[in-house]
């Protein structure tokens, strides 16, 4: 049992690092390392925009979907035979090892941090708003208004909860190092590939199916549990209108930590010309910008304890 407790510590110690230490160099990061290697392999498989085609739609689908694959299975063995070497050392040492190696498959610390930072370029200006803004969502924030702004950023905090620490902790619990680590690979995927049309001057509308795909299937369940512990944090009333908020958006995931968040802040949060969610609630404020990182901030924690716990029980 002692020895159970302490692997079981693994995720609140990459919690601390993730905090402390923030995040590792780039040149030491895997998910740098998987983002360099998806961002190679996509610029081969994704066909070059108004080009004439080399492929058919399904042979571009199934090449892009049995890289996925390729990539996916090599990361999660690689992992695998690293966490068998780890579990066989001192507990104490292997508690180590597992929180130090997880920490780079979460990230909570840097979120909170660049949502805070938006609020403060706002502080100054509508502009210095949005620049910082773009380095937060991939979205157009030419023009958007200060409180569209505020708006995206909140949504980001809310779904990045999810994507970037609760997804994570919950494939770490149910695999281990392997869970985390091919949930991350899926999610980079699906940001970098996981596309409708033409970005960055290539057509990724079959290229990336199988990798958006396989996010939505992976994170179905963490952004739900997300969802619940936005709502119980922040005390959401009327939890029976969470699911028809959430269906709002085009994802199938997304919606619900970030619908969970407009209604647990009482505010309208929104993609301009996609979504509004809460339609009925009041423009959002200053105030909630500093109540979502809070909200989001006890949700990490929680969810870390949770995962912990859970690890006792699986370990013992």
């Amino acid at each position: 049992m002692p020895d159970a407790v302490l692997l079981a510590c693994a995720p609140a110690l990459a919690l601390a690092v993730d905090r402390l230490l923030g995040e590792p160099p780039a040149r030491a990061h895997p998910v740098v390392w998987m983002g360099r290697w998806l961002g190679w392999a996509g610029a081969r498989l994704a066909p070059a925009a108004g080009a004439p085609a080399q492929r058919s739609d399904a042979g571009v689908f199934w090449l892009a979907a049995l890289s996925w694959c390729a990539a996916a299975a090599t990361i999660f063995v690689v992992s695998a035979l690293f966490q068998h070497w780890v579990l066989t050392q001192p507990a104490w040492l292997a508690a180590l090892a597992l929180g130090l190696f997880l920490k780079p498959l979460l990230a909570w610390a840097m979120l909170h941090d660049e949502v805070l930072a938006v609020e403060q370029a706002l502080a100054e200006s509508p502009q210095a708003g949005r620049a910082r803004l773009a380095r937060l969502v991939s979205r157009d924030v030419a023009a958007l208004a200060p409180h569209q702004v505020r708006e995206a950023a909140i949504e980001s905090l809310a779904e990045n909860l999810n994507d970037s620490l609760v997804a994570p902790l919950f494939w770490f619990v149910l695999l281990g190092l392997p869970g985390a680590a091919l949930f991350r690979f899926a999610n980079t995927a699906d940001a970098m590939w996981g596309y409708r049309g033409e970005r960055g001057g290539r057509d990724w509308t079959w290229a990336g199916k199988w990798a958006a795909r396989a996010d939505d299937a992976l994170a179905w369940l963490p952004a739900r549990i997300t969802a619940l512990l936005i709502g119980a944090l922040g005390r959401l009333r009327g939890w029976h209108r969470l699911p028809a908020e959430a269906r709002r958006t085009p994802s199938p995931n997304g919606g619900w930590p970030m619908a969970a968040m407009a209604l647990a802040l009482g505010v309208r949060l929104g993609k301009p010309g996609v979504y509004t969610l809460h339609a009925a609630g009041r423009v959002v404020q200053p105030s909630d910008t500093l109540r979502a990182c809070a909200i989001g901030s006890h949700g990490a924690l929680a969810a870390t304890l949770l995962a912990c716990v859970a690890l006792v029980v699986a370990v013992a």
